[in-house]
């Protein structure tokens, strides 16, 4: 827990730099290059862009500790209020992704670690390999080819019907659906993540089958496996009961950095399926070179993907009782 603030102010002072390494004037792009040169140095003083770069920093420093990101170069509107929607659109996109790797990579692991060296076991490793060495691109492409265009069955794009207007409540489709009580909008939304949702869950529910699977292999040569089993305890007891919860640490250390990595933005993803989330936001304001955006976009990912492996960290303690913190 104490590692976390030296952590998020050294990264903030690589964002800082990374973004400001960029060839380009921010003030030349918003005004054009045609522009006047003594409009782009107001517009740079009006910036701050002409001061020290230690200053800059202090002052970028200041605003993210008072929670102002800035404001968009390209809109004018508060990055806060418009990265929001597009956040909470790639949080749900992820978590929906992150429960089905889980289900499916956990069952799929511990059942290639229960059915050892069987055709079980290596089917389910086949699939795992080829889950991880499959491009997500060609599998989206694949995705809407099959069951959109030939059979008709799920949308090709978007997050929801055009002609559907959803209140946002919590910015999470999903849940202001339901909250609505409108069933007929929350099986549209549901439609239309599970392509993308899918082709988002094919590595980590590749990574997931292998280090259960490997994990499961450990514990299950452990004494107290075989003192249940000898006690008669059926064997789907044995598994998920005792094996699981002790195997179950280094699969949530997977967890963690694959949901952190799928919080981050999937811009493939994202790009690919129309999702209007943060990865697509992030790509479109490279584009425009819409550096605050950009600066800020990229630490508050950052940022979630510190405090994702942070409350990882502290499940260890529950998953395994050996573990304490002081």
């Amino acid at each position: 827990m104490g590692h976390l603030i030296p952590v998020l102010f050294g990264m903030s002072i690589i964002v800082f730099s990374i973004i400001h390494a960029i060839p380009g004037d921010p003030a030349e792009v918003i005004l054009g290059q045609r522009a006047d040169p003594e409009a782009i140095k107001t517009l740079r003083a009006q910036l701050g862009l002409d001061q020290p770069l230690h200053v800059q920093y202090f002052h970028f420093l200041e605003r993210i500790l008072q929670g102002d990101l800035g404001t968009s170069m390209v809109t004018k509107q508060p990055i806060v209020e418009e990265m929001v929607p597009y956040l909470a659109a790639t949080a749900e996109l992820a978590i929906f992704s992150m429960i089905i790797a889980v289900i499916f990579g956990v069952n799929l692991g511990i059942l290639s670690a229960w059915r050892r060296n069987t055709w079980l076991d290596n089917g389910a490793m086949a699939l795992a390999l080829v889950g991880v060495s499959m491009p997500i691109f060609w599998l989206g492409l694949v995705e809407q080819w099959l069951f959109s265009v030939k059979l008709d069955w799920l949308p090709v794009l978007g997050r929801a019907d055009v002609r559907d207007t959803i209140t946002p409540i919590t910015h999470f489709y999903l849940i202001d659906t339901l909250l609505a009580g409108n069933t007929g909008q929350f099986w549209s939304v549901l439609k239309h993540i599970i392509l993308p949702g899918i082709a988002l869950a094919t590595i980590p529910t590749a990574i997931i089958a292998r280090m259960t699977r490997a994990s499961m292999l450990e514990v299950l040569k452990h004494e107290y496996i075989r003192t249940a089993r000898a006690k008669g305890l059926h064997d789907f007891f044995v598994v998920y009961k005792h094996a699981l919860k002790n195997a179950f640490a280094p699969v949530l250390t997977v967890i963690g950095l694959q949901l952190g990595t799928l919080l981050g933005g999937a811009v493939l993803t994202e790009t690919i399926f129309g999702w209007p989330g943060v990865g697509l936001y992030l790509f479109n304001a490279i584009g425009a070179r819409d550096y605050a955006v950009i600066q800020s976009g990229i630490l508050v990912l950052a940022t979630i993907y510190i405090v994702v492996n942070l409350i990882v960290d502290l499940l260890y303690a529950y998953f395994d009782p050996r573990i304490q913190y002081k």
